[in-house]
């Protein structure tokens, strides 16, 4: 279920001199607006936080680490770069992907709704409610069972806009109906922090991530994966 559309490649040329051209004319000091007014919750951006700490160091993204969690790192096959970081912990997960963004507005209304439509063509429904981030998803999407009957997968689709990105979470198992059981995993999406980078980018370009004790990547995967599929995966346990 692919909820990032891109266009021709003549159209990303196109989008990329405009986000350079738009990097340009901030005004001195914007990538520090995000410190005048603090906020209680994240997710972060790194103008935000004065130091990783005990956060994983996954390139763009800095993940925090909660113990007996186990993560894996999602790896696009042809490109052999790491597009997701899948957090699982007491019985539940969150997948994290983060996407660059246009600087002056948030993309999470219209994602929302591409997810909506994605899910309901699939043969699935989907639910538009408040959250502790704002407006998020509950979904219910379409699987085989194992006696070849068509049954229902419940996943939350939350998101955070950003300073020029997009950060989205996908909770799946107990955590994406049991609100209780999603406390420890909201709480990791939290805390995350984004390292956005000053470099222009097409806006809703998927950010690459890096194995932790890895150099970051320079070239970007062609598109955005699927968020639910499961692709070759590197684990580690915390």
């Amino acid at each position: 279920m692919s909820v990032f559309r891109r266009g021709k490649r003549g159209g990303d040329q196109a989008s990329v001199a405009e986000a350079a051209n738009e990097a340009g004319r901030e005004e001195p000091g914007a990538a520090e607006t995000s410190q005048a007014t603090p906020r209680e919750r994240g997710p972060w951006d790194s103008t935000e936080v004065t130091a990783r700490g005990r956060r994983i160091d996954l390139g763009p993204l800095w993940l925090p680490g909660r113990e007996g969690m186990e993560l894996r790192m999602e790896v696009e096959k042809s490109s052999k770069l790491v597009t997701a970081a899948a957090v699982q912990l007491n019985g539940s997960a969150l997948q994290v992907q983060v996407f660059a963004a246009p600087r002056r507005e948030g993309i999470w209304d219209e994602i929302r709704a591409e997810i909506g439509e994605s899910v309901t063509k699939q043969g699935g429904s989907v639910d538009d409610l408040p959250g502790p981030f704002g407006r998020e998803l509950l979904a219910r999407l379409p699987v085989r069972t194992a006696e070849g009957r068509t049954g229902h997968r419940p996943a939350r689709f939350i998101g955070h806009d950003g300073p020029r990105w997009f950060l989205r979470g996908v909770l799946t198992g107990k955590a994406a109906v049991d609100p209780e059981a999603a406390r420890e995993l909201e709480d990791v999406f939290a805390d995350v922090v984004v390292v956005r980078g000053t470099e222009p980018r097409v806006p809703r370009e998927l950010l690459a991530l890096t194995v932790p004790g890895q150099r970051r990547p320079v070239a970007p995967p062609e598109a955005a994966t699927d968020p639910l599929a499961r692709g070759p995966e590197i684990t580690e346990i915390h």
